[in-house]
């Protein structure tokens, strides 16, 4: 399995939007593609000093399945969500292969 992760640091001014866009529209339309069996979201306990970070996991069953999403999906979801937050969240990617899981 492959753990898609994005690491987000949010700034305060949106930080509440964000949260609840995220939780009621981005999620929900990443999950309706079908690409993800579950996902999760986590906040950084130690914060920077400037914005909120969050890490947002998402479980897909292999990396074709992540390919079809990254070309055939992800470019819209994260125009939206760029149109909508521009340079108030700051996002990276990162792709892990979940080894074990207990």
């Amino acid at each position: 399995m492959i753990l898609y992760n994005v690491t987000l640091n949010v700034d305060t001014d949106v930080h509440e939007d964000w949260l609840a866009w995220m939780k009621a529209i981005h999620i929900p339309d990443v999950m309706d593609t079908g690409c993800f069996k579950s996902y999760r979201i986590c906040q950084l306990l130690r914060q920077a000093e400037e914005g909120i970070t969050y890490s947002i996991q998402y479980i897909c069953e292999d990396t074709k399945t992540l390919h079809f999403y990254q070309v055939n999906h992800a470019p819209e979801l994260q125009k939206e969500h760029q149109e909508r937050y521009g340079d108030k969240v700051l996002a990276f990617r990162s792709l892990l292969e979940v080894i074990e899981e207990g």
